[in-house]
C-alpha cells in the first residue's frame, strides 16, 4: 500500500537544506581548486583525477539491483598534450559552477556551454568547446569527481517529460494539482529534488510510465489516471535524469509501484532497465535513479498473437536491433532471468518489433480500457 505523502517542512526550511546543500558543494570545487594549486607551488605537474565512465567501471550489485561505479580513474594532466585541453576545460565549468553558487543562480546546459565558449588566448582561433557535446561530457566528470549531482552543480537540462494524475504537489512555491493539468499536463523539470518539488497530497495507488508522448496522450484523454486512481508519466524515449528522479521519489517516500508500458523493441527494453538499474554512463548516480523494484507490463512478443493482432503492426527487426537484443539479453541482470530471456527470444523468433500504438488497430482505447487493466489485475508483467 502506498505510504501517505509526508508533511512538508516550510519553504524556509527548504531554502536552507539548499544553501547548505550550495555550502557543501562549493567547498568540493575549493578542495580541487587546492588540490591543483598545491601541486603546482610543490613542483608537481597538477592533475586531475577523474573516475571513468565505462562499462569496464561498472558493477553490477545483485544485492541491491543497481549499478554502480568501480574505482577506476584517469588522472588528468596538464602538461600532457593529449589532455591538456580537457584538463583546461575542467576547471573552466568548475569555475563557472562556483560563480552560480555565489549569485544563486542556475544555468542550462546550453548555457554552461556558452558561458565558457571563448576563443583561447594565443591560439589560431582555437574555442574552449568545439561543441556542447564536449561540454557536456566536462560537466559529466565533474559530477563523477566530486560526487556531486548536477542538480548541485545549480546545472539543469533541457525539460522533457509530462505528468498528470492524483497528486497535488509544490513546485518552487507554487501548489499544483495534477488533476487539473488539462490535455498537455504537468511538465515535468529538470530538478525535481526535495527542496523544489514536495509531495503535499497523493490519493494515487500506482504510477504507469508510457514511453511516448502519444501514448499519454490517449491515457490522459480517457481520465485512466482517474478511473484507476493512479498518476500517468511520459518520458518522451529514454526518459531524463529529472523523470527518473521522480519516478524514484514516488516509488521510494511514497511507496508507489512504478509498472512501464513500453514498446516491443531493444530500445523499449533498455528504457525499463535504465529505469529499473539504472544506466552504465549515470552509475555513479544510481543510488537517487534506479528503481530495482519497477515492473514491465508490456507491449510484450506474446501480445501479437494474445491480442490477435493483424500482420500490419509488425515492424521487421534490423541487424542492429538484432546485435542490440543479443547486448541486452546478455547484461546481467537479465542474463539468469528466465522470463526476460524469453521474452527477447520471442522477440528474435517472430522476427518483428511492435510500438505500444499499435493495440490502437484493435481499438482506439483498447490499451487504456482493455489491455493495461487486464494486465494489472492478472499481475503480468516482467520484473
Amino acid at each position: 500500500m502506498a505510504k501517505k505523502a509526508p508533511a512538508q517542512t516550510p519553504s524556509a526550511n527548504n531554502s536552507k537544506h539548499a544553501r547548505e546543500r550550495d555550502k557543501k558543494t562549493m567547498g568540493k570545487i575549493v578542495g580541487l581548486a587546492d588540490d591543483v594549486a598545491k601541486r603546482a607551488l610543490g613542483g608537481k605537474e597538477p592533475t586531475i583525477d577523474i573516475p571513468t565512465r565505462t562499462k569496464s567501471n561498472t558493477i553490477w550489485n545483485s544485492k541491491r539491483g543497481i549499478l554502480q561505479m568501480g574505482d577506476a580513474v584517469a588522472t588528468r594532466e596538464l602538461f600532457n598534450l593529449n589532455q591538456a585541453k580537457q584538463f583546461m576545460q575542467t576547471c573552466l565549468h568548475a569555475n563557472s559552477i562556483r560563480e552560480l553558487i555565489d549569485v544563486e543562480k542556475t544555468l542550462s546546459l546550453r548555457g554552461m556551454f556558452y558561458k565558457g565558449l571563448h576563443t583561447v588566448a594565443g591560439t589560431n582561433g582555437e574555442k574552449t568547446f568545439a561543441d556542447q557535446d564536449e561540454s557536456d561530457g566536462i560537466l559529466e566528470d565533474l559530477e563523477v569527481s566530486m560526487s556531486s549531482l548536477r542538480e548541485e552543480l545549480h546545472i539543469f537540462a533541457k525539460k522533457r517529460g509530462t505528468m498528470a494524475g492524483n497528486i497535488t504537489i509544490v513546485d518552487t512555491g507554487d501548489e499544483i494539482d495534477c488533476r487539473r493539468m488539462g490535455s498537455g499536463g504537468y511538465a515535468i523539470p529538470s530538478i525535481c529534488e526535495p527542496d523544489v518539488i514536495q509531495f503535499k497530497k497523493c490519493e494515487a495507488k500506482f504510477v504507469l510510465h508510457v514511453e511516448k508522448d502519444t501514448v499519454w496522450g490517449r491515457f490522459n484523454e480517457d481520465r485512466f489516471w482517474q478511473k484507476h486512481n493512479c498518476i500517468l508519466t511520459e518520458g518522451s524515449g529514454q526518459p531524463t535524469r529529472g523523470v527518473r528522479r521522480l519516478l524514484r521519489r514516488l516509488n521510494e517516500e511514497l511507496g508507489l509501484p512504478i509498472y512501464c508500458l513500453l514498446d516491443c523493441d531493444p530500445w523499449g527494453h533498455y528504457i525499463y532497465s535504465v529505469i529499473k538499474q539504472g544506466s552504465i554512463s549515470l552509475a555513479f548516480e544510481s543510488e537517487r535513479l534506479a528503481i530495482p523494484d519497477a515492473k514491465f507490463i508490456g507491449i510484450r512478443s506474446k501480445d501479437y498473437k494474445a491480442c490477435n493482432l493483424s500482420d500490419d503492426v509488425q515492424i521487421d527487426l534490423t541487424d542492429t536491433d538484432r546485435k542490440r537484443a543479443g547486448e541486452i539479453a546478455a547484461y546481467p541482470w537479465f542474463e539468469k532471468h528466465k522470463g526476460w530471456q524469453k521474452e527477447i527470444a520471442g522477440m528474435l523468433e517472430n522476427g518483428f518489433k511492435m510500438e505500444v500504438e499499435s493495440l490502437t488497430s484493435k481499438a482506439i482505447s483498447y490499451v487504456t480500457e482493455e489491455y493495461v487493466p487486464q494486465r494489472l489485475k492478472d499481475k503480468d508483467w516482467l520484473d
